[in-house]
């Protein structure tokens, strides 16, 4: 009988090499430990995410960075504040419109008051708007109003020439665009001309009820750069901004924003702060700084 045996070249399956039986497997001694340590050798993926967290509502920030002490700081400035009254206290921009008329032109007001309080004091922008509203101090009294008699009602804040013009194209733009109201949005008051994001947040806290942000102006830039509230030294007011809700409670953004201006207006001023009477000069890098420097002239 004549019988023809397979050549290896015969069929390709037989090139491909065999799987060894479980028999066959468990008498190989390294076999079980060669496949454990070919799992545990396989890299793993790790995901890394890029720069501080913007979490919304209560939260409590898990990578982000935070500064330290800064519960106690801030517990230190509302007792200064409570123990003398600031300027934002009374003459504050929401303390500016009559709030005896309709939400409508009271939401009006605020944004005006807004509007003139960029680098002005807060006395100033007070009166100013005092003067306005005795004008009649509505969208469609400032749209139809001249623009010099609209400067003559502002003066003296500064840049009066600039933000009467606004006041007037914002005016008119809101009875156009928006039936007398303001915008609902940070975007759409951002749009409007002489509103940066400072007022756009201001004004939607307190003419919307709705807290989007924290209002950052020269005190609070300042104060949180002094106090070291940011991981690294901020050039600008929205880098103060985009830094401190990067890590501070949502619930403390309305809070915070009044507490440091009446702050920066009373005790950490921007010319001569009363370094040595504040409760967080050893707590605070800039007041730390100021206490050696006195020191050593002494």
């Amino acid at each position: 009988e004549h019988v023809t045996e397979a050549t290896p070249a015969a069929d390709s399956k037989n090139n491909a090499p065999k799987e060894p039986s479980s028999s066959e497997a468990t008498t190989d001694p390294h076999a079980a430990k060669k496949k454990a340590t070919a799992s545990r050798s396989r890299p793993l993926k790790i995901e890394y995410s890029e720069g501080p967290l913007h979490e919304t509502g209560d939260r409590s920030p898990y990578f982000a960075w935070q500064p330290e002490n800064w519960k106690q700081v801030l517990d230190n400035v509302r007792k200064m504040r409570k123990e003398t009254e600031a300027p934002v206290d009374t003459m504050g921009c929401d303390k500016c419109p009559d709030h005896s008329l309709p939400d409508k032109v009271v939401r009006y007001q605020l944004l005006v008051s807004l509007m003139l309080s960029s680098q002005t004091k807060d006395e100033v922008t007070h009166a100013a708007v005092g003067r306005l509203r005795e004008f009649a101090l509505t969208p469609e009294s400032v749209a139809a109003a001249d623009e010099k008699r609209i400067e003559e009602l502002i003066y003296p804040v500064s840049f009066y020439k600039n933000k009467a013009k606004h006041l007037k194209r914002t005016a008119q733009m809101l009875l156009e665009q928006y039936d007398g109201d303001i915008p609902d949005s940070v975007e759409g008051l951002c749009k409007l001309p002489g509103v940066g994001p400072k007022m756009a947040y201001l004004a939607m806290s307190c003419g919307w009820g709705r807290t989007v942000g924290i209002g950052v102006d020269t005190h609070v830039h300042r104060i949180a750069n002094r106090l070291g509230w940011l991981p690294t030294p901020t050039k600008t007011p929205e880098q103060t901004r985009k830094g401190l809700e990067a890590w501070l409670p949502r619930d403390l953004w309305d809070e915070v924003n009044h507490l440091l201006v009446g702050f920066g207006q009373t005790v950490c001023k921007p010319v001569g702060p009363k370094c040595s009477s504040c409760l967080n000069c050893e707590l605070c890098p800039f007041g730390r700084k100021q206490g050696k420097a006195k020191s050593s002239k002494q």
